[in-house]
């Protein structure tokens, strides 16, 4: 009798790291199927319903439904393992060990880890325990995150004899332009537009939402919804090719990693 192969679920806001969380599991549990793949916490509830996966992998925040939320629906139903780009506030929630978790971007070794977990839990049919009281102690521990200090949501600069706000959703890249960050966004008539300023990049990168935006190069960060696809290069490099824009954005080995599935 063949043993049924164990099936999964993702869930996160973001196309590319779905893809990149599905390729991963794919090298570190090859016998996995993931059987569905959702946008937000009220699709991951909805797949799981339909699907009934053994394991759900959980991204903490999402637009409307929250990972948490998901997981409050989902219960006992399924081995759950969060997904999450602010560890420094989610780590006492998981310290005990009962509630799986990775940190973006997702590394090999931890995601190793985390599938040994969830295979020793399949092996002895030992339940989820996600309990109210973890995942209540999980969302008070963002929402403290939020107090400290929301993602940046504008950016200020002069643009001729303007001073402009840049929506942060509408930037495309940031690149350190000697003593400037060079800001190529999508003004209001959908075409390219840059602007320079004296922000060193390095500070902006800790301002900015963690899930969208990803260094690419020691002096580049870029927004994951403005790639339209990656060209592999020589020795573990690649280049990014951008919605709507000419540039080639260089992706030093450091990172390639995030754009391999592609």
């Amino acid at each position: 009798m063949n043993t049924p192969r164990p099936t999964a679920l993702i869930a996160d806001d973001e196309p590319l790291l779905r893809d990149e969380l599905a390729f991963l599991l794919a090298q570190a549990w090859p016998a996995l199927e993931v059987v569905a793949r959702a946008r937000n916490g009220r699709e991951a509830i909805e797949l799981h319903e339909a699907h009934r996966p053994d394991v759900c992998f959980l991204d903490v925040q999402m637009p409307g439904l929250s990972g948490i939320d998901a997981a409050r629906a989902i219960g006992a139903g399924a081995h759950l393992v969060f997904v999450t780009a602010f560890d420094q506030y989610a780590l006492k929630a998981f310290e005990h060990g009962v509630l799986d978790y990775l940190v973006k971007p997702v590394e090999p070794a931890r995601l190793a880890q985390a599938v040994a977990r969830v295979q020793a839990r399949l092996r002895s049919a030992q339940p989820s325990q996600a309990t109210d009281a973890l995942l209540a102690q999980l969302a008070e521990a963002l929402a403290r995150r939020d107090e400290a200090g929301a993602p940046l949501r504008w950016i200020r600069a002069g643009v001729g004899q303007q001073v402009r706000m840049i929506p942060v959703d509408a930037i495309a890249f940031l690149r350190s332009d000697e003593k400037y960050t060079l800001v190529a966004w999508r003004g209001d008539d959908g075409q390219p537009a840059e602007a320079l300023i004296v922000t060193p990049l390095k500070t902006l990168l800790g301002q900015l939402d963690a899930r969208r935006f990803v260094q690419v190069h020691r002096s580049c960060v870029v927004n994951l919804e403005a790639v339209s696809h990656v060209t592999r290069g020589l020795n573990e490099t690649a280049q990014l090719h951008l919605k709507g824009r000419t540039e080639m954005l260089p992706v030093s080995r450091s990172f390639t990693h995030l754009f391999k599935q592609m």
